[in-house]
């Protein structure tokens, strides 16, 4: 079984947590070509491709600027992400064999890298899946991504046993022939649902919280079939079976 979730906005270049080594990513060579495109932008050229104020414009052209810099060392991309759902995976006490179980069974998005393993080696960056480049024929990085991943997303769920748990967010998909995907590998997706007045309702803090909780959660139990994944709870979201079908597990707050 193979678990997908999204990459973060927020990032750092330097981390405490021991991990068993860096790996290289897949399409490294695509990421570079695109972190050279990205550094002939002005701050305020970033400032409006990337839709951020000028002070992370300016952040984000020093990024670009010295990606290529020997003193800008890759760190893990499960370290090196920071945003909500990173957090509550909390790999600070991972254990090698969980990080090797994760590089096996985990795969995150990036629209500068493709797709990444926990322990591929990245540098800090910002990039948006609307942005279009000139030297890739002004494609969104949605469709530059596409005929590159799709084959090996579907290739390395199917190493894993064909099934992938869906924990990325919604516009991930359209990295992919997603139509492919699900009809190629077993796709399931949990949706996390905060009830009011009886009626589910969804709290975005919440999701990612819960998407993170749950990558956690299979990957310390080294869960490995769907039916497992009705086992967890998390500050009071529980399975439940009246909103769930087959292919998308639902777990509620009451």
């Amino acid at each position: 079984m193979m678990t997908f979730i999204s990459c973060a906005k927020t990032m750092t270049a330097r981390s405490k947590i021991h991990t068993p080594g860096t790996s290289v990513p897949r399409f490294e060579k695509e990421a570079e070509a695109n972190a050279l495109h990205m550094a002939q932008f002005s701050p305020e050229q970033l400032g409006k491709l990337l839709r951020v104020n000028p002070k992370l414009a300016a952040e984000n052209c020093l990024r670009y600027h010295n990606f290529f810099s020997e003193d800008n060392r890759p760190l893990p991309a499960l370290t090196s992400y920071t945003g909500i759902v990173f957090k509550r995976i909390s790999p600070t006490d991972f254990s090698e064999e969980d990080f090797l179980f994760a590089q096996n069974h985990l795969l995150i998005t990036s629209f500068l890298y493709g797709l990444l393993r926990p322990l591929d080696g990245i540098k800090n960056y910002r990039l948006e899946g609307d942005v279009k480049l000139a030297e890739t024929g002004y494609l969104t990085m949605f469709d530059y991504w596409k005929p590159l991943l799709t084959d090996y997303f579907i290739g390395e769920i199917k190493k894993q046993g064909g099934i992938l748990v869906n924990l990325a967010s919604g516009e991930m998909k359209e990295l992919f022939d997603w139509n492919r995907v699900c009809r190629e590998v077993q796709v399931i997706t949990p949706e996390f649902y905060v009830m009011k007045n009886r009626k589910p309702s969804t709290v975005v803090v919440y999701t990612k919280m819960c998407r993170g909780e749950m990558t956690r959660y299979i990957l310390k139990n080294r869960i490995e079939s769907p039916e497992a994944l009705k086992g967890f709870e998390w500050e009071g979201f529980s399975f439940d079976e009246s909103l769930s079908t087959p292919h998308s597990p639902v777990f509620t707050l009451m």
